[in-house]
């Protein structure tokens, strides 16, 4: 048998929750985390961040090799020398495994660098300790991370001093040079490894105002070594050789319940694992608390939305809905039209507790709201994403890129037509310009409600707004863009200068919250729960979307599609229009479930599967035929989100009339 060592992977995962090390490495339990490399690379710009960071330590050597015991001997060989320079160094202390980043060696002094996409603003002079002392919560896990290292080095290496650093990405910096991003370019190797092909015209000015920054982290990590505690009296050493015990010898660690089960991986969502698959998330909650697998089968008090007390409710032998009190929850109306979060949260746990399936709807003040609507209705949704490495000279690391939008217009008389859409697949481009341009042609013409889904919209709107405002190169139309985007959008919480647009874009998910529940959507209120669970529920689209109209001639008007059936009934249980598109990965199988689990940056999440689709046609290697296929797929799909607005809206009509 291959020996069994903690690595730092297996020590992250602990550190979330130790039982996981007993489930991650047994292909008999599902893991919705195990899914290609490739897409992790993309998602975050880990591997192009990890990349560059060599190129700041010319002469670097790399141990290229997967096997254990080699990469020992060849990371041990190299340590030899007096000066050394080692990129993914390996070593072992018992059976404790590491792979540095970054290993540099200068006589008895070695340097340990960890590097992260994760973006830091270097002009904020704060550390990493909160005001009481602590690690603040955002960098735990980071600087948890090197810490594992850091002891491994310690004791392999007991007369060396060491020095840790993370090395992070400076969101305030400035991209020395044009096209720099597009010189780190995503491939994979013939045994299918993720790899970086680095073009042979990096140059001197391209390294010539670094955009990743190196930050000493030694006062942390002590802190961690000296003051922290693990099962409430462990030190930081006693807790990794208890979980390096238990993992080697393939102990399972007793699970702890609570509000960190809602984003376990080892969970078998329906219609997503393979049914002979297990649920290591059901066995921890069936050995914890004694529910069976029918119970699991239906909601927990993890599926309460936006519940904040579920590690309370679930220390005090809380686990389902129905032993949820009034007390509980404490319902209290904010003085706001609908339901405020508590009363939500009230409607859904009565709704499980007396067994009722039906929709509840505020009638009176979702009909206030609709009433108040100026048409024709536009309904718009952006795609986005963020590029660790900028595409441009002087642009900053993570800055937004707007590289889609799909729009869909709601005429008085009933009428729908896709009006207007923006895809940017130029490679190397920041699309923003282009596809502000493009939207305020699209919604000027009219005084019309704007519908949104959610806060991405705005979010986007104003950061296109600062960078234009900022921007140092002339944009002779820059005045009447500011003025646009400010008319459709508000300004954020943070933002120095203040403004609420006369057409600001109203929240469609807002008034999902306020007004409308549906118990099939088990509490989520995302668009991809919400459109499916509606279109069961409404015979008025059943009926209107049931026949091929939708991009027939004298139907509906649409950009993409030609006489296409969007209601199609299956046993009775109308289809998921999502999965009637062509796949956006063709030569992998992942869900939107997946995607959520791919991202660790909340604000990287919005995109989906649509921003790693974007990634992929503008940092992998990729053919004509294929960036074709890519682009009609991005389409497709993001014509389905604003067409699914437009749904929802029709749906409520139709329940709203007298």
């Amino acid at each position: 048998m291959r020996p069994r060592y903690l690595t730092k992977s297996k020590f992250k995962l602990a550190m979330e929750c130790p039982t996981k090390l007993f489930y991650i490495d047994k292909p008999e339990f599902a893991n919705l985390k195990s899914e290609d490399s490739f897409l992790m690379a993309l998602a975050e710009g880990g591997f192009q961040v990890g990349e560059l960071a060599k190129y700041y330590y010319p002469g670097g050597i790399t141990i290229d090799t997967l096997d254990v015991e080699q990469a020992i001997n060849e990371t041990t060989q190299l340590l030899q020398q007096r000066q050394i320079i080692i990129f993914e160094a390996a070593i072992r202390y018992q059976n404790l495994f590491i792979r540095a980043d970054i290993l540099i060696k200068e006589d008895n002094h070695i340097t340990l660098i960890e590097v992260k996409s994760k973006s830091i603003d270097s002009k904020d002079k704060s550390t990493f300790f909160n005001k009481t002392g602590s690690i603040k919560n955002d960098w735990k896990s980071y600087i948890l991370d090197v810490a594992f290292q850091k002891f491994v080095l310690l004791n392999a290496f007991p007369d060396m001093r060491i020095s840790s650093y993370l090395m992070l990405v400076d969101k305030n910096a400035e991209c020395p040079t044009d096209g720099l991003n597009q010189k780190f370019r995503i491939s994979k190797d013939k045994d299918n490894r993720v790899k970086i092909i680095v073009s042979n015209t990096i140059s001197d000015e391209d390294l010539s105002h670094k955009i990743l920054i190196k930050i000493n982290i030694d006062n942390e990590i002590n802190f961690i070594f000296n003051n922290e505690r693990y099962r409430d009296t462990q030190t930081f050493s006693q807790y990794v050789f208890y979980l390096a015990e238990n993992y080697c010898n393939d102990i399972k660690i007793k699970p702890k319940l609570g509000k960190i089960c809602k984003t376990c991986e080892f969970k078998t969502p329906p219609n997503i694992i393979p049914n002979n698959l297990k649920s290591g998330f059901k066995e921890c909650w069936k050995q914890e608390c004694s529910l069976t697998e029918d119970d699991l089968n239906h909601p927990t008090v993890l599926d309460i939305w936006n519940l904040r007390k579920i590690d309370q409710l679930i220390e005090g032998g809380v686990f389902r809905p129905e032993q949820i009190n009034e007390d509980d929850i404490n319902p209290k109306h904010d003085g706001k039209p609908g339901w405020s979060s508590s009363e939500r949260q009230w409607v859904q746990i009565l709704k499980i507790k007396q067994k009722n399936n039906d929709i509840a709807l505020d009638r009176e003040n979702l009909k206030n709201e609709l009433n108040s609507c100026v048409y024709p209705l536009h309904f718009i949704d952006f795609e986005t994403t963020m590029t660790a490495i900028p595409f441009n000279k002087g642009e900053h690391p993570y800055q937004g890129l707007a590289f889609q939008f799909s729009h869909h217009l709601l005429h008085s008389n009933g009428d729908v037509e896709h009006f207007g859409q923006f895809l940017n697949n130029e490679i190397g481009k920041n699309p923003n310009l282009n596809f502000i341009r493009a939207l305020k042609s699209d919604l000027e013409n009219d005084k019309g409600t704007i519908f949104r889904y959610a806060s991405h919209e705005n979010t986007y709107l104003n950061m296109i707004y600062h960078q234009i405002k900022t921007s140092k190169e002339l944009i002779e139309d820059s005045e009447q863009l500011l003025s646009f985007i400010k008319s459709i959008s508000k300004s954020n919480i943070d933002s120095i200068e203040k403004w609420n647009g006369e057409r600001n874009m109203v929240d469609l998910c807002e008034l999902v919250k306020r007004f409308y529940f549906d118990p099939m959507t088990n509490g989520s209120n995302s668009i991809k729960h919400i459109f499916p669970a509606i279109l069961n529920r409404s015979l008025f689209l059943k009926e209107k979307y049931g026949k091929p109209i939708y991009g027939a001639v004298n139907g509906i008007r649409s950009l993409n599609f030609k006489d296409w059936q969007w209601i199609k009934n299956i046993n009775g249980k109308i289809v998921d229009p999502y999965t009637l598109l062509p796949k956006l990965f063709q030569d992998i199988d992942i869900e939107e479930e997946k995607i959520e689990l791919l991202f660790n940056d909340d604000s990287l999440k919005e995109g989906g599967s649509a921003s790693i689709a974007y990634a992929r046609m503008q940092f992998s290697e990729m053919s004509a035929i294929e960036r074709q296929e890519l682009t009609q797929a991005l389409l497709k799909y993001c014509e389905l989100d604003t067409l699914a607005m437009v749904m929802i809206v029709e749906a409520w009509q139709d329940m709203l009339k007298d």
